[in-house]
């Protein structure tokens, strides 16, 4: 079987055309508005990373997937971009301002993680989770989690694991929404890059994208548009070093 975590590498182009980027409010929120030297940790193919760059932020990326390093290297021309794991970060002590992780926090095992953010995170430094998450407030995307699944239940399940202390104060969240436009017959794109669709076989990948395919052609809201604009709720979880 696929290991969940590391099966987006097939399809890191895709996956690197398709997801949403994150919102300026996000990243202000997450380390306000002067520059930073930041480590995007997990970066997938720089999504983020290209984000804080834009940002004003001097970034350095560490992610373990060689071909979503790859593309993030073609996004992100000029950025350090590193081979690495939030466990075994490949960055000196107190090197950093800031660390962001963005999609990929619930992927980390905290009780070796934290203790290394801590320690590339300069005195005082801040640490920052976020999450895109869906708006399933709007039915038609509720209609959409009811085929592939909620998004927050991964992201939630990324604090149960007890208290960020002693390296961390406890999380400030904020929330900041947004829209993402796409083809509407890209709707199945997203759905093809992620987790459970890469790891499922293919019984299920054919459920999933009849089901999508009937959403799309049928839902009052999406029959007959050209494109789709899927609102998003962006959770930043910002926490100061200790």
């Amino acid at each position: 079987m696929i290991d969940a975590a590391l099966s987006f590498g097939s399809a890191a182009r895709l996956y690197d055309s398709i997801r949403p980027t994150y919102p300026v409010p996000a990243i202000t929120s997450a380390l306000g508005a002067g520059p930073m030297r930041v480590l995007d940790l997990g970066a997938g193919t720089g999504l983020l990373t290209a984000a804080l760059r834009a940002a004003g932020h001097d970034v350095v990326a560490v992610e373990p997937d060689e071909q979503m390093r790859a593309v993030a290297a073609e996004r992100c021309p000029g950025t350090r971009i590193l081979a690495g794991s939030a466990e075994d970060i490949p960055l000196p002590d107190a090197s950093v301002d800031a660390v962001l992780v963005g999609q990929a926090y619930h992927w980390f095992t905290p009780r070796d993680a934290l203790p290394q953010i801590h320690r590339v995170l300069r005195d005082g430094g801040l640490f920052a989770p976020m999450w895109n998450v869906r708006d399933e407030r709007v039915p038609w995307v509720a209609a959409l989690s009811g085929i592939v699944g909620g998004e927050g239940a991964g992201m939630d399940d990324a604090w149960r694991f007890g208290p960020v202390t002693p390296w961390f104060a406890e999380p400030e969240m904020s929330l900041v929404e947004h829209v993402v436009t796409i083809r509407a017959d890209r709707l199945i794109d997203l759905v093809r890059s992620r987790s459970y669709y890469l790891t499922a076989d293919d019984a299920e990948r054919a459920r999933l994208e009849r089901e999508i395919g009937r959403l799309v052609t049928t839902d009052p809201a999406l029959a007959g548009l050209d494109s789709i604009e899927i609102p998003y709720r962006t959770r930043v979880y910002r926490m100061r070093r200790i």
